[in-house]
């Protein structure tokens, strides 16, 4: 319930702001509002003041009290005017027809301004250039009345001037401003314009041909003057031609003796010289060619020094070192088809033992065999372990050169005792065999062989 006050109090104020809103008119800079309803004072030009009922607000916008005020709207914008007198008496007393133009607009200072929505509010634009119109027409008609048709032809600025003078205090009167007003054209149905040009026309025709006779004359009299100082000169030019034509005869004369006297002695000197010169062209030519001759035996020797080197370095090396690698295969494979022979050789021989021995053993009972076997092997001395051990050695040289004997080709690098080489390594691994042997058996193969060698003895 407190709140009620404060509601009824935001209504009002929205009522009033919608109110006012709707009573708020404005309007462009070229309109005038016109509010009536309430009086106003407006001073006269004269400095005298008078109520009216109504206000103006020329351009923006304002407050209208409903109920209270009316507006309407009044236009500042320019009017043009056509003025057209038909018929019009000129000084002279000769008939003619005029044009013009002008612009009107509504006064801007206050107090003319109410003068013109005073007068022309109801009336509207048209009341406006309507009433400017028939003003300007007989001003017009007055001025046009106290002119001749040369000067009304020849000074429009001055007719101008006399209708703007005369119509400004009616204009004043009806709160309107004349801007502009200029004569457009003037014409006549009897030909007095026409015949005023005809007669300026012949005029000029006139002038022109004397003009011309004056000038043709004065052209042919000067054209006489300039055609004998044209002969003259040229004589005076002739003969000055003629003399220098002498001179240049006889100076051309000198010269060419001169020149010739000149041209004998540069041709003798140009002979001695041209021989001289011959004569050191053929030594040079000849100090070239025994250069050249020199350069060609040197080159020669380079070149013989070139190929030499080439040979030994292409061929002589290549095949020197050729040669040495085929000698070396040689070696290799002649060494390697030995130890093949040998090894063959003894593997027959021990393959032959060992068949013998299987058909010995074949034929006696197998008991009998276990039994001699063990008396063999108890009655096995040191000597025959060693003939067994020596029977074997040719297997073992066979396993160790039996990689040499796959191999198709060897090529020792860098070295010239390749193959010396290579049957040493073969020889010092057979030389390993005995101390293997008595690693695995514990037979000395070198006591046994001492022992063998001093038995004979």
């Amino acid at each position: 319930m407190a709140f009620i006050p404060w509601i009824i109090a935001a209504v009002v104020v929205a009522v009033l702001v919608v109110a006012w809103l709707a009573n708020y008119r404005k309007v462009g800079p070229n309109q005038v509002l016109v509010i009536s309803g309430r009086t106003s004072t407006v001073r006269e030009p004269d400095g005298r003041s008078r109520k009216v009922g109504y206000r103006l607000q020329v351009g923006g916008g304002t407050f209208v009290l409903p109920f209270v005020e009316t507006v309407e709207t009044f236009p500042l914008e320019v009017f043009s005017i056509s003025i057209r007198c038909p018929e019009v008496l000129t000084a002279q007393g000769i008939i003619i027809s005029a044009e013009a133009f002008g612009q009107v607009k509504a006064a801007s200072d206050e107090a003319h301004l109410h003068r013109a929505v005073e007068n022309f509010l109801s009336k509207g634009s048209s009341g406006i250039t309507a009433v400017a119109q028939e003003v300007l027409e007989g001003h017009m008609r007055a001025a046009l009345g106290t002119m001749t048709v040369e000067e009304i032809y020849s000074q429009r600025e001055e007719l101008a001037r006399r209708v703007r003078a005369t119509a400004s205090s009616d204009f004043e009167r009806l709160g309107l401003e004349l801007l502009s007003f200029a004569l457009k054209d003037i014409s006549d149905s009897q030909g007095y314009l026409a015949s005023l040009g005809a007669r300026r026309i012949a005029e000029v025709k006139r002038d022109a041909l004397l003009a011309q006779a004056e000038t043709e004359r004065d052209a042919a009299i000067r054209a006489a003057q300039y055609r004998k100082e044209g002969d003259v000169a040229r004589l005076a030019a002739e003969a000055e031609l003629a003399a220098a034509t002498r001179d240049f005869e006889v100076q051309r004369a000198e010269f060419q003796a001169a020149v010739n006297a000149r041209r004998a002695e540069a041709d003798i000197a140009y002979d001695l010289e041209r021989s001289r010169l011959a004569e050191q062209l053929k030594r040079q030519e000849y100090a070239v060619q025994l250069v050249e001759k020199e350069l060609a035996a040197r080159l020669a020797e380079l070149e013989i020094a070139r190929r030499e080197k080439d040979l030994e370095a292409n061929v002589k090396r290549p095949a020197e070192a050729q040669a040495y690698q085929a000698k070396l295969e040689a070696e290799a494979e002649a060494y390697r088809k030995e130890l093949e022979a040998k090894g063959k050789a003894a593997g027959v021989r021990l393959f032959g033992s060992a068949e013998a021995e299987a058909a010995a053993a074949r034929g006696k009972a197998e008991a009998e065999a276990m039994r001699q076997k063990a008396n063999a092997w108890k009655e096995y001395t040191d000597a025959a372990l060693a003939q067994l051990v020596i029977e074997k050695l040719p297997e073992l040289a066979q396993a160790v050169s039996e990689p040499l004997a796959k191999v198709d080709k060897i090529i020792m690098v860098g070295d010239d005792q390749g193959v010396p080489k290579l049957t040493g390594q073969v020889a010092k691994v057979m030389a390993q065999l005995p101390t293997m042997v008595e690693e695995l058996t514990g037979v000395k193969l070198a006591e046994l062989l001492k022992g063998k060698g001093k038995e004979p003895s």
